[in-house]
């Protein structure tokens, strides 16, 4: 879990189920935080009831057999789980697993889950359940609700044991959306799932000892001490089922469709320590060299570059790699076109040379502020960074700062900008290693309001100023049609908004609302291009937030529904 922890901050979570156990003795147990350390909380809970069992029993870890009696996660399936609060709640009640308790043991189930459903709502209707005002928006909810029924179901039928297949093909063909999903069953039997387009990663490794999945390939390899190619990936649509027994079986579960693995995975999402990662990472900062190179017309003397935040640190290396093959180039021309005429002084200025780096920004609050509850993340990214001052030759250079990606651009505008604008650079050029975040993300990350993007507010803006607001009208009308019809499915309409304008216009529009009043600096913002972005990660083509090519039809819904709330006024997600 902890080397998983970029992947939740709000939240943490560990289930146990105990095999043969005898009738009447508690076999599945669950412990939860929303505490700012919520791992650390979670495993101090569990310790504080073994040292309270110690102070009456010194010797007991001695005697596993008696600590699995005595304790509530001694057991020998475990779930563990790191929230991240994409709809702007960070509760305890909402930090997987989620668990349903029966008295009967095989319909007890524990779940959790990196995932997204965009048919949450329709799931319940199906089952008749009115989950609550805490639960209506939890997908996990829905999920477990729609696992437990067919579990239930097939209990009913079967005296000899579930069908753990036939439970989840019945289920997991009823979800709309990307998932890496996980479950305990209270009969000993557990599972780990792939939605069919491979949206959300999965991996998994088999010892004689252990079986044990999760969310990144590196976590699995640190914590066992393992390869690579020892650490295998569960391919779209595929699940690893695994009986109380220990046999184990990978079961094609639903037909795999066109593989669209999340490309905000690789530029963000999961921790940069995977290899392949690092070098997809390299490559997305590499190729925006020839482009940061033409913005600031070939100026290196005069340039200075750095990073924000820590996450866009392996793109800047990438970044600096193209720029010093760039610079080595000119070297050697230059050197050349000497002849004999140099002296070991101006060979040596020459040879000297070096792309100019600094540590321009330190973070200071250790928060994702793009995921932060609503109403704290204005007032919070006042705050987020301090400068180091003194980097910067005022008036004279100009500054290249670059980051893994733009969503709202909020912390850019009320933080960022305005405080790299202190040191007085000539100019401040943003980059980001992403293309421009367009559209609503429901399959992971829940980036689900239209008016909180960017670039959606640069096409709106640029629609106003060229007098052609009657294209968003037009969209908004098809919108309400597709949804009289039952249809809101079948088409993107907002790629019309979009549709206008090239990309550096949007970005042009970008630069200027990112530019807060009283700035002295140009600012400029260069963002990844599709085709830089593929060719850096070919294997996780996903880029529906970018392009607005929705894997499944439930995303083409979404994002009109977001479209429509947007236009209606509402402030609210779009599912």
């Amino acid at each position: 879990m902890e080397k998983q922890h970029n992947r939740g901050q709000d939240g943490a979570g560990v289930a146990a189920v105990k095999l043969d156990t005898e009738p009447g003795v508690p076999f599945m147990h669950r412990v939860r935080s929303s505490a700012p350390q919520a791992i650390g909380d979670v495993f101090s809970k569990i310790r504080d009831e073994i040292q309270e069992i110690e102070k009456y029993q010194p010797e007991i870890t001695k005697y596993p057999g008696l600590m699995k009696g005595h304790t509530k996660f001694l057991g020998e399936l475990l779930l563990g789980h790191l929230r991240y609060a994409t709809q702007g709640k960070n509760n305890v009640e909402l930090c997987h697993p989620f668990v349903r308790y029966n008295t009967i043991p095989a319909r007890n189930l524990a779940m959790a889950g990196n995932f997204n459903l965009v048919n949450a709502d329709e799931l319940f209707k199906s089952l008749d359940i009115n989950p609550g005002e805490v639960y209506k928006n939890s997908d996990l909810a829905a999920m477990l609700e729609t696992v437990h029924h067919y579990i239930c179901k097939e209990d009913e039928v079967r005296r000899n044991g579930l069908n753990i297949k036939n439970i989840l093909q019945q289920a997991f063909s009823t979800f709309d959306g990307g998932y890496h999903a996980a479950g305990l069953i209270g009969t000993g039997d557990a599972f780990v799932i792939r939605d069919p387009n491979g949206i959300r990663p999965s991996y998994y490794y088999i010892n004689e000892d252990v079986i044990v999945a999760a969310s990144e390939r590196a976590a699995i390899r640190t914590t066992f001490n393992v390869g690579e190619n020892e650490v295998l990936e569960l391919m779209p649509g595929n699940a690893l089922i695994v009986k109380a027994n220990g046999e184990y079986a990978i079961e094609q579960i639903l037909e795999p469709k066109e593989r669209k693995a999340c490309s905000f995975e690789r530029i963000y999402f999961s921790r940069g320590n995977d290899e392949k990662i690092y070098k997809e990472r390299t490559a997305l900062g590499r190729n925006l060299s020839g482009t940061v190179l033409k913005a600031i017309d070939n100026d290196l003397r005069n340039t200075i570059f750095s990073f924000i935040p820590n996450t866009a640190e392996v793109a800047f290396y990438g970044l600096l790699k193209g720029l010093e093959d760039y610079l080595n180039k000119i070297k050697v021309e230059r050197i050349l076109s000497w002849g004999e005429n140099f002296d070991e002084e101006k060979l040596t200025e020459m040879v000297n040379r070096r792309i100019r780096i600094d540590k321009i920004a330190i973070k200071d609050v250790k928060m994702r502020t793009f995921i932060t509850e609503d109403s704290s993340r204005n007032e919070m990214v006042q705050h987020v960074y301090d400068i180091t001052y003194g980097t910067v030759r005022p008036g004279i250079d100009s500054l290249v700062v670059i980051d893994d990606s733009i969503v709202r651009g909020t912390t850019l505008k009320e933080s960022i900008v305005k405080m790299l604008d202190r040191l007085g650079p000539k100019r401040i050029i943003i980059v980001s290693s992403a293309p421009q975040i367009r559209y609503p993300d429901c399959y992971g990350i829940d980036m689900s309001k239209m008016g909180d993007f960017v670039a959606f507010q640069a096409a709106i803006a640029l629609l106003k100023e060229q007098g052609k607001e009657h294209i968003l009208q037009e969209a908004y009308g098809l919108c309400k049609e597709l949804e009289r019809t039952n249809t809101l499915h079948a088409q993107n309409v907002v790629k019309n908004v979009y549709k206008p304008f090239t990309p550096e216009e949007i970005s042009a529009k970008i630069a200027q609302i990112l530019t807060p009043q009283g700035i002295n600096a140009n600012i400029e913002v260069i963002y990844q291009s599709i085709e830089s972005l593929h060719e850096a990660c070919p294997n996780n083509l996903g880029d529906w937030y970018f392009t607005g090519n929705y894997p499944t039809p439930g995303g083409n819904r979404v994002v009109n529904k977001a479209f429509m709330n947007y236009m209606e006024g509402k402030n609210e997600r779009g599912y």
